[in-house]
């Protein structure tokens, strides 16, 4: 009979190779999914609750995570999450009329973001000025060092190319068309770049920052100027051959409705996105309206601006229902600028949801608003890079050798 060969400290087989296999492995969980208590590690690694336990007490002494006191299911636990400055994500949410950016560390803590108005209709060059502007402001209010940030995540509405981060036709942003983000983004700004739809970084937010980290099947619709969803099938995100699943918004409610952008008639955006229930507001008021003013008219019981939202909150939860009877979520989370209308916009989804779903379906499928408010693409953006973070080799040295070394891509 052979012997076996000798399992010294550098051979796979080791002890201590395994023990770095299964560090490297809780290091992998905290940075994709954010903090966790250390059941829920176990649950996500496959690794016993004592290996797990021995793993955080030996990350904690290293200063390289922290434990926290929480509960879970009404019990006492440990929260566990990563810690240090010295590597920095950067989330950048793009959309028609805005550019927000976050800085956030391994542990999933914000270190600083804003906000700032763009033109409508801006240029790709106009937004990667705006936004290499913002990183470094956010980077001195931090005061963190540049090379601090291992990488950057971009969201923009409307559909991504996802092979190559190239915006389709479709988008929201029509001078973005054909734009190569994270080749563009990255000569600017200085980094490696990924790209992803702004829904499915909401539907990515809402289980990495948000109170949804335990539903493995979830449908994230982001309403604004436009209408997309991010679904969470199985407890990873579809995409879809090319990268375009969830474009609920070109979805035909009225065959012999409103011509829409895509060459369409009646589709969901040209009946419930925030343009035309601006555009249905005009003719009762005397100045031009925002997006704003809807939400403050319908938390006022404005009776023009809730009936507006009423008819557009119904037909959207008619188009969920058909959604929800494929995918059987557990949960619908409403996100963009609406969702600060609460129940005055849900009550209304709700019900076109019930009306038009298969009744097991309308009954049980939770449907509420993002706890994210309007940073959740942004944030997203910003787990984008954190659960791709063994891409960046960078990281290795800004982090911790011993924590980090031989992480490979991950991807969600």
């Amino acid at each position: 009979m052979t012997s076996p060969p000798p399992s010294g400290p550098g051979r796979p087989g080791s002890q201590t190779a395994l023990r770095r296999r299964n560090r490297q492995t809780v290091v992998h969980a905290l940075l994709a999914n954010g903090p966790a208590t250390q059941a829920e590690l176990a649950r996500q690694t496959g690794l016993s609750n004592a290996t797990v336990s021995n793993i955080v007490k030996e990350l904690a002494q290293e200063g390289l995570a922290v434990t926290e006191p929480t509960t879970s299911s009404g019990r006492r636990a440990l929260s566990v999450r990563l810690q240090g400055t010295r590597a920095v994500a950067a989330g950048f949410d793009v959309g028609r009329r805005h550019l927000r950016v976050v800085l956030a560390t391994v542990g999933y803590e914000v270190l600083a973001e804003d906000a700032i108005a763009l033109p409508i209709g801006h240029s790709a060059e106009d937004g990667l000025d705006a936004a290499a502007a913002m990183l470094d402001k956010l980077v001195d209010k931090a005061g963190i060092e540049r090379r601090a940030v291992i990488g950057a995540g971009v969201g923009l509405p409307g559909p991504i190319e996802r092979e190559r981060g190239t915006v389709l036709d479709g988008a929201i942003l029509p001078a973005w068309i054909g734009t190569n983000v994270p080749k563009a983004f990255g000569e600017r700004l200085g980094l490696e770049v990924l790209v992803d739809n702004d829904a499915n970084l909401g539907a990515m937010a809402e289980i990495a920052w948000g109170e949804r980290q335990d539903a493995t099947e979830l449908i994230f619709v982001k309403v604004g100027t436009g209408i997309g969803a991010g679904l969470v099938i199985g407890g990873k995100l579809h995409y879809g051959a090319l990268g375009t699943a969830g474009e609920i918004g070109h979805t035909t409610v009225d065959p012999q409705g409103p011509f829409c952008r895509c060459g369409n008639r009646g589709c969901l955006e040209t009946l419930a996105s925030t343009s035309t229930m601006i555009e249905s507001l005009a003719p009762s008021t005397t100045g031009p309206v925002s997006t704003a003013d809807i939400v403050r008219r319908g938390l006022e019981g404005d009776s023009a601006t809730l009936r507006v939202i009423d008819d557009a909150g119904f037909v959207l939860g008619r188009v969920m229902a058909s959604l929800a009877n494929f995918v059987n979520p557990q949960v619908i989370v409403v996100g963009g600028p609406l969702a600060a209308l609460g129940d005055a916009f849900l009550d209304p989804i709700r019900r076109g949801l019930v009306r038009h779903a298969v009744p097991v379906v309308g009954e049980t499928t939770q449907i509420v608003v993002s706890s994210l408010g309007d940073r959740a693409e942004a944030l997203g953006a910003a787990s984008l890079v954190l659960q791709h973070a063994g891409l960046n080799s960078s990281l290795r040295s800004l982090l911790d050798d011993k924590a980090v070394d031989g992480l490979t891509a991950r991807h969600v």
